[in-house]
């Protein structure tokens, strides 16, 4: 067996050393750096951070509240350690939210997931990710370059352009969403044009045990990561029954959603993360997702934490198609369109897709078109817009239901 980086067969008190050190260090320079955590930290001696016990002690920094955080102090709410001209890139994901990417190569540690998956020196990569504003494409692309792979920067939509381009350049590997790969081959077969994909690395949306076996079915190993735009790779898989591998160079804790105290262990808790770059050194930073931590490490020799995977949100926000949607995004509809009484967002997946319906209620008849036009641009994903009466609503005080 062989492995992306030797950090991956550390033994834990090897790993726990390394990391409470660059801990320490990361935390210092974020007081010295950053607005905010020279605020947060402020009657905090970093040094005095030497065990998870001490840093459990910190308070979170939540996904949540980072729209409210950089609306008051452009374009990362203070949690940066470097003025915004000095990083490579800025992107703003819906909510908005703005992150950045470091100038270091595989900033966001991606090449472990793309290794454990079976990617490899000369691989040729269709990254259908994103490259618009957001992360995601840059995200993937990163992590197979550091593998030594090529790759095709495809982005999303244009299905027939992007067969048309699969069918020149022949890649053999796939990264993006499992539907968008689950329409490729779909779209392929109609075109009787086989594809020549024997490896996917797919994230941003759940990958059920059907999808996955239809991939095999048509010749592809498929192997799931799950990262974030704001800390990167959090966990991947090499052996899909076994669950997901906590990523390295980072500090994954399990806490009761809604406080900041570790679960025990084989308990579900939200995810937090801690990471060390300078650009952007995210301490006790809550994702919102859920997961619980399994009592052996894998079995491909990689000795760090094993996780179930994605087990729910912890808040109402929620992933459509690779994207967040955030309650306040509904209610930024519901402004726009002050006739609306009550909205909620309805989440589901049909034949394998990502899809979501806005249901509304008022008291006269709603203009559903333009209603589905603010749905768009605010989310930037299409979606339906169904007006109904009060009663039919699925549950009175949610914003967002995800059914999946």
């Amino acid at each position: 067996m062989s492995y992306f980086s030797p950090k991956e067969t550390l033994t834990l008190q090897q790993r726990e050393d390394y990391l409470l050190l660059r801990l320490q260090a990361s935390l210092q320079r974020a007081k010295a750096n950053s607005d905010y955590y020279r605020e947060t930290l402020k009657d905090i001696d970093p040094a005095s951070i030497n065990s998870r016990q001490a840093l459990a002690a910190l308070p979170l920094t939540r996904k949540a509240d980072l729209i409210a955080l950089q609306s008051q102090q452009l374009p990362f709410g203070g949690l940066n350690g470097m003025d915004a001209g000095q990083v490579a890139r800025l992107f703003q994901s819906p909510g908005p939210i703005h992150e950045p990417e470091g100038k270091a190569d595989d900033w966001w540690r991606m090449g472990q997931a793309f290794y454990a998956a079976g990617f490899r020196e000369g691989d040729i990569v269709h990254n259908t990710l994103s490259y618009h504003l957001s992360p995601g494409g840059f995200i993937m692309d990163s992590g197979a370059r550091a593998c030594g792979c090529a790759v095709i920067p495809a982005g999303t939509g244009q299905t027939e352009l992007q067969l048309q381009v699969i069918q020149t350049l022949q890649p053999n590997g796939y990264c993006g969403t499992p539907s968008f790969l689950k329409l490729l081959i779909e779209k392929a077969e109609q075109n009787q044009q086989p594809l020549p994909f024997t490896k996917a690395l797919v994230s941003g949306e759940p990958l059920p045990d059907e999808l996955r076996q239809l991939f095999t079915d048509h010749g592809i190993q498929c192997r799931q990561a799950y990262a974030t735009a704001d800390v990167g790779l959090i966990a991947y898989e090499q052996n899909p029954l076994e669950g997901l591998i906590v990523a390295e160079d980072i500090i994954l804790e399990l806490v009761r959603p809604g406080t900041g105290e570790p679960v025990t262990p084989g308990d579900v808790g939200e995810i937090v993360v801690t990471v060390f770059n300078e650009e952007y050194p995210l301490a006790r930073f809550a994702t919102g997702d859920l997961t619980a931590a399994l009592p052996v490490p894998s079995s491909c020799g990689r000795t760090n934490t094993l996780i179930k995977g994605w087990l729910g949100r912890a808040d109402q926000s929620t992933k459509v198609k690779g994207l967040f949607i955030h309650p306040k995004q509904v209610d930024d509809i519901v402004r726009r369109h002050p006739e609306i009484i009550r909205a909620q967002l309805v989440v589901d997946i049909n034949d394998g897709r990502d899809t979501m319906t806005l249901l509304c209620h008022s008291e006269g008849e709603l203009d559903l078109g333009t209603i589905e036009k603010s749905l768009k641009s605010v989310s930037r994903m299409k979606g339906q817009v169904r007006q109904i009466p009060v009663e039919e609503f699925a549950d009175t005080h949610l914003v967002i239901v995800d059914n999946r």
